[in-house]
């Protein structure tokens, strides 16, 4: 068997999202086929300026073929087009200006997909809003296996997309969320899927003493792993986090690995790493005390997976509802949704070692059951088997060159603002989830925050508006619209009773 793995960018130097993802994807599939990586000459994902060579060549034992982008993006010609397809009524041909400016454009990719598409029993795309991925599906769509890493902003609510969700062989969810999204929007509940997610590197035996020696780390901290970045909620992170340490009842330092976009207050007790390598970054994960992912927008959250296999709790926004769902079905997380909820759960997490250490044994048991390698290879295996011997349905046609240029197609904002919203919490991934162990002695609530009850269902309550980078978000820039009026009705405290938890 031969699969293709069709990525925007790709390379043991490009450490982080969708093409991490695909990386960890192609090595594991190697072990079971043949597999190819078909993806540009890119390294930067806002720019698409090429500065890896074209050609072949091998990462970790992975054959890479590359090809050139045809243009650079236009960051402000980008953000024009976004505004005008996120925010007004407009045209099927303003969405394909739209993601021709989205990039990365590379006609060498798709012609070699179509020359050779004989050669592959199947092709496994990456990221379905980058035109590289939209035209990989409709070169291929009967050996189309989309893995979309789609997020809940504007762009899925796009029609262009409407087809390709239909068209595929199937999809490979990263949650339960994204899958009920996606459906909700396109209707393409026949299409066979899976929610899949990724496993990760983790490495046997983390030193977390050798990293508070070489990094002169000592005290209590909480840890951030990613880019440090506005749309990622680092700003508002360290808005809250600044409350926690002005009120002065907390040890906690917080200690940031990633590359800065945003500037990091200087505090002495917020710390900024910079880019570490994979040991060092682990070993960080397992010396913290917990990990905060403070994002609006995620499709699957790979550090919150990484720390729960290390067994540190999480802290995460929970008005993600990926990551609120995250936190819900592993009983691993604790969530806020306000400044206050924000700094008495980190109360919470560091005056109470056993909710600590039983988050964190929790979240072991979470990735072990459904995200070791193991069980993320088997879901591949066995989607890729259901499809052999069958038939995928022919993809839609465009319209028309008329009917292209009618404006007739509503603002993907409000298209995605309508959607049904929350986490779910009924979930197929595999087995059962395993349970929780005795509930815990009774404790006191820290003061100013109460268990909040839990969505049981994929409910239909207002979706989360963030900021947004000219790059990825139509250059909107500023603080969340709007958070207010989402509880739904009560439902029970979270198991455990932990504030804000799926404990």
């Amino acid at each position: 068997m031969k699969l293709a793995i069709v990525v925007q960018r790709y390379g043991e130097s490009i450490n982080g999202g969708a093409e991490l993802h695909a990386r960890y994807v192609a090595e594991r599939l190697a072990r079971h086929a043949t597999v190819e990586v078909l993806t540009t000459c890119a390294r930067d994902y806002v720019t698409w300026k090429n500065e890896l060579p074209t050609g072949v060549e091998t990462v970790n034992g992975v054959q890479v073929r590359r090809f050139p982008v045809r243009r650079e993006r236009d960051p402000l010609m980008f953000g024009r087009l976004s505004e005008a397809v996120f925010r007004r009524q407009h045209s099927v041909d303003d969405e394909l200006r739209w993601l021709e400016s989205e990039g990365p454009d590379s006609p060498g990719l798709i012609s070699y997909l179509s020359k050779h598409a004989s050669e592959f029993d199947y092709c496994i795309i990456f990221s379905y809003r980058y035109h590289h991925a939209y035209h990989a599906v409709r070169a291929v769509p009967n050996k189309a296996i989309l893995v979309p890493t789609a997020e809940r902003d504007p762009a899925v609510g796009l029609r262009i997309f409407g087809p390709i969700f239909r068209g595929v062989r199937a999809l490979m969810y990263n949650s339960p969320e994204e899958r009920a999204m996606i459906q909700a929007v396109s209707q393409n509940d026949a299409v066979p899927s899976v929610v899949v997610g990724v496993g990760s590197e983790i490495p046997a035996n983390p030193q977390p003493q050798r990293f508070r020696h070489k990094f002169n780390v000592r005290g209590p901290f909480a840890i951030y792993v990613g880019r440090i970045d506005e749309n990622k909620g680092c700003k508002e992170l360290f808005d809250f986090f600044g409350t926690y340490l002005d009120e002065g009842r907390g040890r906690l330092s917080l200690v940031l690995i990633g590359n800065a976009i945003l500037p990091v207050p200087p505090h002495p007790r917020i710390r900024h790493l910079g880019f570490l390598e994979d040991a060092d970054k682990f070993d960080a994960i397992a010396a913290a005390d917990l990990l905060v992912m403070p994002s609006y927008f995620e499709s699957l959250s790979m550090v919150a997976l990484e720390a729960w296999a290390l067994g540190r709790p999480v802290v995460a926004n929970g008005r993600c509802d990926v990551l609120r769902g995250q936190c819900v079905r592993s009983h691993a997380g604790l969530y806020y949704e306000n400044r206050q909820e924000f700094v008495e759960t980190l109360r919470a997490l560091e005056r109470t070692r056993w909710l600590n250490v039983t988050l964190g044994r929790n979240g072991r048991e979470f990735y072990k059951d459904q995200y070791d390698w193991p069980v993320i290879e088997r879901k591949y295996l066995d989607v890729i088997g259901r499809l052999s011997g069958s038939s995928g349905a022919d993809i839609e046609p465009l319209p028309g060159w008329f009917d292209r240029l009618r404006p007739e197609c509503p603002a993907s904002a409000d298209v995605v603002a309508a959607l049904p919203a929350g986490p779910v919490v009924a979930q197929e991934m595999g087995r059962e989830p395993y349970v929780t162990p005795p509930t815990p002695p009774p404790r006191r609530i820290p003061e100013g925050t109460r268990p909040r009850p839990v969505h049981q269902s994929h409910g239909n309550r207002p979706a989360p508006q963030a900021p947004a980078s000219s790059a990825d978000r139509g250059g909107r820039q500023g603080p969340p619209r709007s958070f207010h009026s989402r509880r739904g009705p009560h439902r029970g405290r979270p198991r455990g009773g932990s504030p804000r938890s799926g404990a």
